[in-house]
C-alpha cells in the first residue's frame, strides 16, 4: 500500500524497502528465490540510501538485517551465493564511512570466506590487500584471522598457477607464513618468555634458509621481500639480552641487499647500525667500526648522521692505545668506556675511580664539590654533637653542594650540548649498572640541566605517528614490579627526538638514584624522616622537645620530603616527554615506576598523598593511549579513584556496631532488644562534607572510564576479573556517597550483561549498606546466590571472596539455609593459597549452626567440626582463637561423658598443635596473613 501511493522521498521509503525486503525472508537454503527478492529489495534500499549521508544508517541497518537472515547461507556449497550481495554491502559500508569498524571487518572476513567457497581465489588475492590494510589499522584483533585467510588463498593460487615464476612466489609465501606464525603470538610476544623467544627465532632461521634459496634463484625483489620480512622479525628482539640471536641473519641480510645492490638504502642504513651496536657489546670494536662506516655512507637524507658519526668518533678513541687526546669530551669518552669494561670482580673503587675522573673532564668546575655533597666527612657534626644535629649538618651539606651544579652550563657555554647530553647520560648509566650511586645521581644532575635550560625549548609535534614498542621485565631486582617497556628502533629518525628519549631515560634513572638515597636514610618514597631513638644521656628533669619544635629536626625533615618531590618531580617530567613525543612506553613506564615505588602508600590507603601526580599520569596516558597494557591503566585508575574518594568517607564505628550486633544475635535473649533498636533508627545517619562532592564525582568518572574500557566489547582491553573487582569496590562506593541509586542492570550505563560483574557490584552494594550513609536497593540474598552460583568464574579466589561475603551477609540476617549453601559450597573450592578465607567460611559455618541447633546434639557436633576445620585451615592467631573458643563452647555438653570426650581428643589436639605452630611462627618474626575484610 506503502508503495503505491505517492510517498515523499525520505528516510521511510528506504525503511519501507527494509521491511518489504523481510517479508521475503527464506526459510532455508532451499528457497532460492525468496532469498533472491530479499536481496533485491535489500538492494534498493542500499541504494537509495548511498546518494545521501543523512541516510547512511539505513546501510547499517540494512548490513544487520542482512546477516541476520543470511545466517543459513554461510555453509560450505552455499556462501558462493552471498558474494555479489555481500560485495555491494561491504563497498556501501566503506563509501560511508561507517564507524563500526569491528563491523565492517567482520563482513570483509565472511567475504573473503564466500570466495574461497567459490574457488574464486583470484578475486580473493585482489581483494585481501585491502581487506588487510584496513582490518590492521582498524581492527586488529582480528587481522590473525585474515592474515590466515590470505596464506590459504595465494598458497591454492600459486600452486595451481602452474607458472614459471612460481618458486619466487612460494618463496613471497613462506615469509607470508612466517609472519603470520609470530603474528599468532599474539600479546604473548610482549612477555618474550623463553618460548616465545624460541618460536620467533625458529622463524627467523626458516627465513634465513630462504633468503639463501632466494639468492640462488636470482630475483632482486624475491630477495628484498625476504629481507624486509626478516628485518620486521629481527626487531623485537633487538633488546639488550636478546640481540645476540640475531647477529648472523641481520649480517646475512645486509651482505645480500650490498651485493645486489638493493635501493633499500634506508633499510640497509639501520641493518648496519643495529649489526654495529650488537658487535660493540661483544666487543669486536673494528667490525662494529665497519659498520657503522657503511651506516655512514648509506645514510643518504642525513638523519642519522649525527648519532652515526659520534658512535663512531667513540669507538675511534677506543683503539687509541698509547695516545692521549686533547678534548676533555674525548677524555670522558675514553674513561667511560674503560668503565664500561669492567669485570664484576673489580673493586667498587677501581670502578669509582674512573668514573669520577670522567665526570671531573666533564665538569672541573662543579663535579667534585657535587659529588662530595653525600661525602660524610665533609659534614660538621655541630655544636651539640647530637645526632639530630648531625643530621641537620648532613642535609644543608647536601643542599649547598648540589646547587653549586646549577651555574655550570652558564661558566661553559653552549658549544656542543647534544654530545654532552649524551656523555652524562653514558656516565649515568654505567654508574648505576655498577651500583656507584652517587657518581649516578651527580652525573644525573649534570645532564638534566640540559632538559632543564635547552630540551624544553623544542617546540611539541602537533600529530606525531606512534611507533610499535614492545614489553620487557626491567631486572631491577625489585620482586612482584609491574613490567616496563622498551621502545624499538624506529623507521623515522630525528636525534632531536632521541635525545629527548635519553632523558626521559635518565629522568627514570635519577628518579630511581634518589629513592635509593632515601633508603639509606631509611626512608621510603613519599614517607617522612622517621626521628632517631634518643640514646645520649641527660640529667634529671630534662624534658624533651616535640619533634616539630627543634629547628634542627625541622630542617632534616624538610630535606627528606624534598628528595620525594625531587623524585616524583623526575618521574612526571619523563611521562611529560612521552607526551611530547607522543610515545606511550614511556608514560606506561612512569606509570609502572610510580606504582611500584608507592606500593607501601597504596597499600595504607595514603593514595590521597599522591593523587596529583596520579591525575596527571592518566591525563598523560589518556592523550598517547596505553598500547593494550589495560591492566597497568586499570591499575592506575584504580589507585586515583581511591586517593579522591577515601578522605570524604564519613568516620563511623556502625562497622563494628554491626560486629558487634551480629556476636551478640548468637544470644536469643537480646535478640529482640538489638531488632527493637534497628526499628527505632537509633543511629543518626552520616553526611558527606560537600567540599568533597567534586572528588567524589571525579573518582566517578574515572572508575567508569575503567570500567567501560574493560566491559568487554573490545576483547583485546580484558583484564582479569580481580582487577575489575578492586575498580568496581570504588565505583559502588562513589555511587554511595553521591546518593545515586545503581539500576537493576547492576553495572554502568556502557557495562556489558556480564554476570559476575553483576554479582560483584550487588555485592558491594551489600557492603555500603547498613553503614548510615544511602542505602542500596538490593537483589534478595537468595537471588544474589542463585546469581553467584550460576557464574563462570574465572579466578578461584575470586569466586571464593564472593561466596565467602555471601556466607557473611546470610548469617548477619539470620538465613541459615543460605549460609550452609554458600559455606559448602565454599569448603568445596579448597586450594592451600586460599586458606584464610577457608578458615572464615568454616568460622561463620559453625556460628550458624550453632545459633540453629534446636536442641539437636548431632547439629552441635556439626559445628564443632566447623570449627576444628577452621582452626585447621588459616594461620592468622587471632582468627584461630575465635574458632577455639567456638570449638570448646560447642563441646561443653559432651565434657561429662568419658565416651564423648574420647571423641574430642582427636579435634582437641588439632587445634592445640595449629596454635602451637601458628605461635611458634609469631616468635620467629613471620607475619600471618590478613584477616579478609568482609564489609
Amino acid at each position: 500500500m506503502y508503495f503505491k501511493g505517492r510517498h515523499p522521498v525520505n528516510q521511510f521509503m528506504g525503511r519501507a524497502y527494509l521491511c518489504q525486503s523481510q517479508l521475503y525472508t527464506p526459510i532455508s537454503t532451499d528457497n532460492l528465490e525468496e532469498f533472491e527478492k530479499f536481496v533485491m529489495y535489500l538492494m534498493k534500499a542500499l541504494d537509495f540510501a548511498i546518494h545521501d549521508p543523512r541516510y547512511y544508517f539505513l546501510i547499517y541497518n540494512a548490513s544487520v538485517i542482512y546477516w541476520q537472515i543470511v545466517r543459513p547461507y554461510l555453509k560450505p556449497g552455499f556462501r558462493y551465493l552471498l558474494i555479489p550481495s555481500l560485495s555491494q554491502i561491504v563497498t556501501a559500508l566503506k563509501q560511508a564511512e561507517e564507524q563500526d569498524k569491528q563491523w565492517q571487518a567482520e563482513l570483509m572476513i565472511e567475504l573473503l570466506e564466500c570466495f574461497l567457497d567459490a574457488s574464486k581465489v583470484k578475486e580473493a588475492v585482489d581483494f585481501s590487500s585491502t581487506a588487510a590494510a584496513y582490518i590492521k589499522n582498524n581492527a586488529p584483533d582480528k587481522y590473525q584471522h585474515i592474515f590466515s585467510l590470505m596464506v590459504i588463498f595465494k598458497k591454492y593460487f600459486f600452486k595451481n598457477e602452474g607458472s614459471d615464476f612460481a618458486p619466487g612466489k612460494l618463496i613471497e609465501i613462506e615469509c607470508l607464513e612466517c609472519e603470520y606464525e609470530v603474528q599468532k603470538l599474539g600479546t604473548k610476544i610482549t612477555t618474550y618468555t623463553k618460548g616465545v623467544v624460541e618460536t620467533q627465532l625458529k622463524m627467523i632461521r626458516r627465513l634465513d634458509q630462504a633468503l639463501q634459496r632466494a639468492v640462488r634463484l636470482g630475483d632482486p625483489s624475491v630477495v628484498q621481500v625476504v629481507c624486509a620480512t626478516q628485518w620486521n622479525l629481527c626487531l623485537p628482539l633487538l633488546q639488550h639480552n636478546l640481540h645476540q640471536h640475531v647477529r648472523k641473519p641481520l649480517i646475512s641480510v645486509a651482505d645480500v641487499l650490498e651485493k645486489i645492490d638493493s635501493l633499500m638504502i634506508l633499510l640497509r642504513c639501520q641493518v648496519h647500525m643495529e649489526i654495529a651496536r650488537i658487535e660493540e657489546n661483544e666487543d669486536r670494536i673494528e667490525a662494529a667500526m665497519e659498520h657503522f662506516q657503511k651506516a655512514i655512507y648509506l645514510d643518504n637524507n642525513g638523519q642519522y648522521q649525527e648519532h652515526l658519526k659520534m658512535a663512531f668518533h667513540r669507538l675511534h678513541l677506543c683503539t687509541m692505545l698509547y695516545k692521549s687526546p686533547e678534548r676533555l669530551e674525548d677524555q670522558a669518552i675514553m674513561m667511560i668506556e674503560q668503565a664500561k669494561k669492567g669485570k664484576e670482580k673489580d673493586s667498587v673503587r677501581k670502578k669509582r675511580s674512573l668514573l669520577v675522573n670522567a665526570g671531573l673532564a666533564l665538569a672541573p668546575d662543579a663535579f667534585q664539590i657535587v659529588l662530595d655533597s653525600e661525602n660524610e666527612a665533609k659534614v660538621s657534626s655541630g655544636k651539640s654533637r647530637s645526632q639530630i644535629s648531625y643530621l641537620c649538618a648532613k642535609a644543608q651539606h647536601h643542599t649547598k653542594s648540589v646547587e653549586k651544579a646549577d651555574g655550570h652550563l652558564k661558566r661553559l657555554g653552549h658549544g656542543n650540548d647534544k654530545e654532552r647530553i649524551r656523555l652524562w647520560a653514558g656516565l649515568a648509566k654505567v654508574a648505576r649498572k655498577q651500583g656507584v650511586w652517587d657518581v649516578c645521581r651527580a652525573a644525573c644532575r649534570f645532564c638534566l640541566l640540559y632538559d632543564d635550560t635547552q630540551m624544553r625549548k623544542v617546540p611539541k609535534s602537533k600529530k606525531l605517528q606512534k611507533k610499535k614498542a614492545s614489553t620487557i621485565v626491567m631486572d631491577d631486582n625489585r620482586g612482584g614490579s609491574l613490567q616496563m617497556e622498551s621502545t624499538l628502533p624506529i623507521k623515522s629518525f630525528s636525534f632531536e627526538r632521541d635525545l629527548l628519549r635519553t632523558l626521559a631515560e635518565i629522568r627514570f634513572i635519577n628518579a630511581e638514584a634518589t629513592i635509593h638515597l632515601l633508603r639509606l636514610e631509611g626512608v621510603q618514597l613519599n614517607d617522612h624522616a622517621v626521628l632517631p631513638e634518643d640514646t645520649s644521656q641527660h640529667p634529671t628533669g630534662y624534658i624533651s622537645k616535640l619533634p616539630e619544635h627543634v629547628p634542627e629536626w625541622i630542617t632534616y625533615s624538610i630535606w627528606v620530603d624534598h628528595l620525594s618531590q625531587y623524585a616524583m618531580e623526575n618521574f612526571l617530567r619523563a611521562a611529560e616527554i612521552g607526551e611530547e613525543l607522543n610515545e606511550a612506553w614511556i608514560v606506561h613506564n612512569t606509570v609502572v615506576y610510580v606504582l611500584n615505588h608507592n606500593k607501601h602508600l597504596i597499600a595504607s590507603g595514603r593514595q590521597r598523598e599522591i593523587v596529583e601526580s596520579l591525575q596527571s599520569l592518566l591525563s598523560a596516558i589518556k592523550n598517547t593511549g596505553h598500547s593494550g597494557n589495560t591492566i597497568i591503566l586499570v591499575m592506575l585508575c584504580n589507585a586515583l579513584a581511591r586517593g579522591l574518594i577515601l578522605c570524604w568517607i564519613p568516620k563511623s564505628d556502625l562497622k563494628t556496631d554491626e560486629k558487634k550486633k551480629i556476636d551478640a544475635a548468637t544470644d536469643k535473649s537480646k535478640r529482640a532488644s538489638i531488632r527493637g533498636a534497628e526499628k527505632a533508627n537509633i543511629v543518626q545517619p552520616l553526611s558527606v562534607d560537600p567540599n568533597g562532592l567534586s572528588d567524589i564525582k571525579a573518582a566517578l568518572e574515572v572508575c567508569e572510564f575503567a570500567l567501560n574500557l574493560t566491559n568487554g566489547n573490545i576483547p583485546n582491553e580484558l583484564v582479569p576479573i580481580a582487577a575489575r573487582q578492586q575498580i568496581i569496590a570504588v565505583w559502588v562506593k562513589a555511587k554511595q556517597l553521591l546518593q545515586q541509586q545503581i539500576g537493576h542492570k547492576l553495572g554502568t550505563d556502557d557495562e556489558a550483561q556480564n554476570p559476575i560483574t553483576k554479582v560483584l557490584v550487588a555485592l558491594e552494594m551489600y557492603s555500603c549498606n547498613g553503614l548510615g550513609l544511602m542505602d542500596f536497593t538490593v537483589p534478595s540474598l537468595s537471588q544474589l546466590v542463585k546469581m553467584t552460583l550460576e557464574c563462570s568464574w574465572s579466578d578461584p579466589l575470586v569466586e571464593l571472596q564472593a561466596l565467602t561475603r555471601l556466607t557473611h551477609f546470610a548469617y548477619a540476617s539470620h538465613d541459615h539455609e543460605i549460609v550452609m549453601t554458600c559455606s559448602q559450597r565454599t569448603l568445596q573450592l579448597d586450594d592451600a593459597v586460599l586458606q584464610e578465607t577457608l578458615s572464615i567460611a568454616a568460622y561463620i559455618q559453625g556460628r550458624s549452626i550453632m545459633e540453629n541447633l534446636a536442641g539437636k546434639k548431632h547439629l552441635r557436633l556439626a559445628a564443632s567440626k566447623a570449627f576444628v576445620q577452621s582452626a585447621s585451615e588459616t594461620g592468622n592467631c587471632a582468627l584461630l582463637m575465635l574458632a577455639a573458643r567456638h570449638f570448646w563452647n560447642a563441646c561443653l555438653p559432651f565434657i561429662g561423658s568419658p565416651l564423648n570426650r574420647e571423641q574430642l581428643k582427636e579435634p582437641t589436639e588439632t587445634i592445640l598443635k595449629n596454635i602451637i605452630k601458628v605461635e611458634s611462627k609469631i616468635k620467629k618474626g613471620t607475619p600471618h596473613p590478613h584477616w579478609l575484610k568482609l564489609t
